[in-house]
């Protein structure tokens, strides 16, 4: 099966939460998937779908400061492991530089190493920010300059069957 990754819409959005548990398991996000982001950052905000529907995606935008800001990024419970994540970080990192960006930001909790470890693999530089969302509320911080690969990551194929 063919993935591609395409502008997100809001029917897109309302898919994605549906299906929400595919994505978060147990962790309740919804609150998170704003509308608003959408509407008004749509080339940033991205969907990779194939046959069986919408297999991951990414909501971020652009920054006045010049950064590319992930908001969110999953891939569907069936999607790990498939390199699908680094897919959507490289169709959104050159979405954002066609916007503006030079460099990618994001934040996660200091409790998600799931997070902390993608993020690593993919580059970026961490920093424990204290009081980030909050007082008492530290977060862990990534940033990475662009350009974000040299090379663009092929999209991961599904075996027919």
């Amino acid at each position: 099966m063919h993935t591609r990754i395409e502008p997100a819409g809001m029917a897109d959005l309302h898919q994605v939460l549906a299906d929400h548990p595919r994505y978060w398991g147990e962790r309740d996000l919804r609150s998170l998937h704003l509308p608003a982001l959408v509407q008004e950052f749509g080339p940033t905000c991205l969907v990779a779908r194939d046959e069986e529907g919408i297999r991951g995606y990414i909501i971020g935008f652009v920054t006045p400061t010049g950064s590319g800001y992930v908001h969110l990024v999953a891939t569907r419970d069936d999607a790990r492991g498939t390199g699908l994540g680094r897919c959507l970080y490289a169709a959104f990192a050159d979405a954002a530089h066609r916007h503006g960006a030079v460099r990618l930001k994001a934040i996660t909790s200091i409790g998600n190493t799931g997070s902390i470890a993608f993020h690593r693999r993919l580059g970026f530089d961490t920093k424990i920010v204290d009081d980030y969302n909050g007082p008492g509320r530290a977060m862990v911080v990534f940033h990475r300059a662009l350009p974000f690969d040299a090379a663009p990551t092929p999209l991961p194929t599904r075996p027919e069957g």
